[in-house]
C-alpha cells in the first residue's frame, strides 16, 4: 500500500503522542497507556487500508464473475472475443471498470488479445483472474470453442466464491467465540493482577512468620517479584495470546494468515489498551 496522507498523519499524531508521554507522564500510571494509543493511532490506518483492499479484491473476484458470464454469453452468438470485449466496455463492472476500458482500449488499438489480456491480468495481479485468464488465452490462442472455455472459466470462479461464502458463514460464529473467550481471558487476568495476587503477599507474611516450610516456600519465591514485574508478564501475555490468536482467526475465517493481521492487530491493541487503562485507574 503506498504511504498516502490518512498514513503520514497517523504517524505524525502517533509521534506527538509518545513525545507528549514522555515529557509529561513518564512517572505516571497513564504512560504504557497512552504508548498504546500511540500505536492504535499509527497502526490503524494501515489495518484500516489492508480491509479497504481485501474488500476491493472481493468486490473484483465478483465483478470478473459477471464479466466472465457476459462474455462468455456474448461469444455464444458469434460474436469474437474482441469485438465482445469492447462492448462490454460500455457495462458497469465496480472496481473492475478501469481495467476493462484499458482492455478494451488496448484491443481498439489492435495490441492482440492475448496481450491485452496478460496486461489485464497483471494490472489486476489476483490469483483467481490470473489462472482464469490464462485459460483464456490459450483458449484464443488455440482457436478452440473459447465460448465453452469462458463457460467453465464462469462456472468454476461462482463455485469457488460459493464456497468462500459458505466458509465464512459457517466459521462466523466460531470467528465471534474466538473475541469473547479472548475478552474473557484478559478478565481473568485482570481479576488475577488486582483480586488475587494482592492476596498473596499477605499471605506470604503469615506463613513466613509461622516458618511453614514448603507452602512459605513457595509463596516467598512467588512473592519476590514486584508487583509492576508481575503486572507487566501479565501485559506481555495478553499481547502474545492477541497477536497470535488474531492469525488464528484470520486463518480460519478467510483461509489466509494474511487475514490474521486485522484481527492480530485489533486483539493485542484492545488487551494493550484494556490492561493498561484498568492499571491506571486501580493501579
Amino acid at each position: 500500500m503506498k504511504l498516502n496522507k490518512t498514513f503520514l498523519m497517523g504517524l505524525i499524531a502517533a509521534v506527538l503522542i509518545v513525545g507528549i508521554d514522555f515529557i509529561f507522564f513518564s512517572k505516571d500510571k497513564i504512560f504504557m497507556f497512552l504508548i498504546g494509543l500511540a500505536i492504535l493511532v499509527a497502526l490503524a490506518p494501515f489495518i484500516v487500508g489492508m480491509t479497504r483492499e481485501s474488500k476491493r479484491e472481493e468486490e473484483v473476484n465478483e465483478m470478473f464473475l459477471e464479466f466472465s458470464r457476459n462474455l462468455a454469453e456474448s461469444t455464444v452468438t458469434g460474436t469474437p472475443i474482441s469485438k465482445s470485449i469492447i462492448n462490454m466496455a460500455k457495462k458497469n463492472y465496480g472496481a473492475l471498470n478501469p481495467h476493462i476500458q484499458k482492455l478494451a482500449n488496448q484491443i481498439s488499438l489492435g495490441i492482440p488479445v492475448s496481450k491485452a489480456m496478460q496486461n489485464f491480468s497483471d494490472d489486476i495481479d489476483n490469483r483467481v483472474i490470473r489462472r482464469a485468464i490464462e485459460l483464456i488465452r490459450e483458449a484464443e490462442k488455440a482457436g478452440g470453442e473459447i465460448d465453452y472455455i469462458l463457460d467453465s472459466v464462469a462456472k468454476s470462479m461462482a463455485e469457488t466464491e460459493k464456497l468462500k461464502k459458505e466458509r465464512r458463514a459457517a466459521i462466523s460464529n466460531l470467528v465471534v467465540q474466538g473475541y469473547i473467550i479472548f475478552f474473557i481471558f484478559i478478565g481473568i487476568m485482570l481479576v488475577m493482577e488486582f483480586k488475587i495476587l494482592p492476596l498473596t503477599y499477605g499471605v506470604d507474611s503469615s506463613f513466613s512468620g509461622a516458618g511453614i516450610g514448603a507452602i512459605g516456600t513457595g509463596v516467598s519465591s512467588a512473592a519476590k517479584l514486584s508487583p509492576e514485574e508481575i503486572s507487566r508478564l501479565f501485559l506481555y501475555l495478553l499481547i502474545a495470546q492477541g497477536f497470535f490468536a488474531g492469525f488464528v482467526i484470520g486463518k480460519l475465517s478467510e483461509g489466509a494468515l494474511r487475514a490474521g493481521v486485522k484481527h492480530s492487530f485489533i486483539l493485542s491493541i484492545a488487551a494493550l489498551l484494556i490492561s493498561t487503562g484498568v492499571r491506571a485507574i486501580l493501579g
